[in-house]
């Protein structure tokens, strides 16, 4: 175990922190500026992603034995080295505090290295009687346990259960997997099994939505047949939304806020190719990556549209037999894949009920009478998704709910919310809405 990947963690939680950096990203580009090796890559990975997702316990550790101010940088040190001693069981507790103390040294910290090694030796001498966190059965017990935002917590407590909630936040700091979608039009899951099975990758598979596959990690493009284009990245949920349009050969599609492409992806395989996908987004470097991803999966229905999905169009107007409408929200569904997602502000996200709300009162012209309007989040915040749908319904009497079963999920009332504890999902939102024929 080398000091170069904690390093390299250390490097992606500082720019988490003072520039808002997306882990992912920055994690690439730490593990390319220290030339880690995958051992060493895995370790950072795990080392900065596991703190982010735990850093306010890690805090309430730490206050326990040192409770004056702390640089930043230090904190982020004693973060990592908190998080190796109670939650890595592969790394031993003196190489937790020695690794520590040499990359304070490392970063010029001379001065703060007697500090972390008593702190950091504490927390192992404390062994299994650490410092509880008070207020157990309270939204701020949660909060400090897993780590979220109380508002965060206050407005799930809000909408669902105590334990419920606590298994959506436990959750939300357990490994993701990585699903994939096999391009069926190019190789079969049965083959494609196999091919995983030869490359001895271990997988799961789902008899009620052939294709997917679900990994225990990796990156995509190390997998078996990847240049090929046999299969793009994406979660099952989003997966089940797109085949609940009931998508056949010859449909006109219009999916209005399309990147990254994975709907658009999975509507083309679902037309067999056969038909039109018009997607769109709001930037051109975005369009371009949907292009690219089309063109690996030899998807030639695909074409792409600069669009702000607010503005009408009347070029567009009862056109298309679906639209998908995968709307900008908060997210919260995927924390799991992006820690760092749980520490928006409340404020931030303020506004988007009524930039979707915009988004569903423009893009539902565009359906064609008869036509299916598939809206959908990747959150479980009931202002984004079953409010949201309520308010259409008030304003779009000619559009109604339609009840759909896909993938193994049966939606009586025509929406369905996934989460991740229940479903093994990302947590999502999918309504789907029949308009009415004149």
């Amino acid at each position: 175990m080398k000091t170069s990947a904690r390093a390299a963690a250390l490097d992606v939680l500082e720019r988490c922190r003072k520039d808002r950096a997306w882990s992912g990203l920055t994690l690439d580009a730490a593990i390319r500026k220290y030339e880690l090796d995958d051992r060493d890559s895995a370790l950072a990975a795990r080392l900065c992603l596991g703190v982010l997702q735990n850093s306010s316990y890690c805090d309430h550790i730490i206050e326990a034995y040192y409770k004056r101010s702390l640089e930043p940088v230090v904190r982020d040190i004693l973060r990592l080295g908190v998080y190796q001693i109670l939650m890595m069981d592969k790394i031993p507790p003196h190489a937790a505090v020695s690794e520590s103390v040499s990359l304070c040294r490392a970063r010029g910290l001379d001065r703060a290295a007697g500090l972390v090694n008593a702190v950091l030796r504490r927390v192992v001498d404390a062994g299994v009687d650490l410092p509880v966190v008070p207020g157990e059965g309270t939204a701020s017990y949660l909060a400090t346990r897993y780590s979220h935002p109380l508002w965060l917590v206050e407005r799930l407590l809000s909408e669902q259960s105590y334990p419920f909630v606590e298994a959506f936040l436990r959750e939300n700091n357990a490994p993701a997997p990585l699903t994939i979608q096999v391009d069926r039009l190019k190789v079969s899951p049965e083959d494609y099994a196999r091919a995983l099975e030869r490359a001895e990758i271990p997988f799961r598979d789902f008899e009620e939505l052939p294709g997917c596959f679900e990994l225990t990690g990796g990156h995509p493009a190390e997998l078996p047949g990847f240049e090929e284009g046999l299969f793009y990245v994406q979660d099952r949920a989003a997966r089940i939304a797109v085949t609940a349009a009931d998508i056949e050969p010859g449909m006109q599609i219009l999916d209005c806020c399309a990147a990254p492409g994975g709907k658009s992806f999975a509507a083309a395989i679902d037309a067999r190719d056969r038909g039109s996908i018009l997607s769109c987004d709001l930037h051109e470097k975005k369009l371009r990556l949907i292009g690219s991803g089309a063109e690996r999966l030899g998807l030639g229905s695909i074409r792409t549209l600069a669009m702000d999905a607010r503005h009408y169009d009347p070029a567009l107007a009862d056109r298309f037999d679906v639209v998908l409408a995968d709307v900008p929200c908060s997210a919260i569904g995927v924390i799991r894949k992006r820690p760092e997602i749980r520490w928006k502000h409340e404020e931030e996200i303020a506004a988007l009920p009524a930039i979707q709300s915009a988004i569903l009162d423009n893009v539902c012209c565009y359906v064609a009478p008869g036509g299916v309007l598939l809206y959908s989040t990747c959150t479980v915040l009931r202002a984004e998704d079953e409010e949201q749908i309520a308010s259409f319904l008030a304003k779009h009497e000619d559009f109604a709910l339609e009840p759909f079963s896909a993938g193994g999920i049966a939606a009586d009332t025509g929406h369905h919310t996934f989460w991740p504890q229940v479903d093994g999902t990302d947590g999502f939102f999918v309504a789907k809405l029949r308009r009415k024929c004149r």
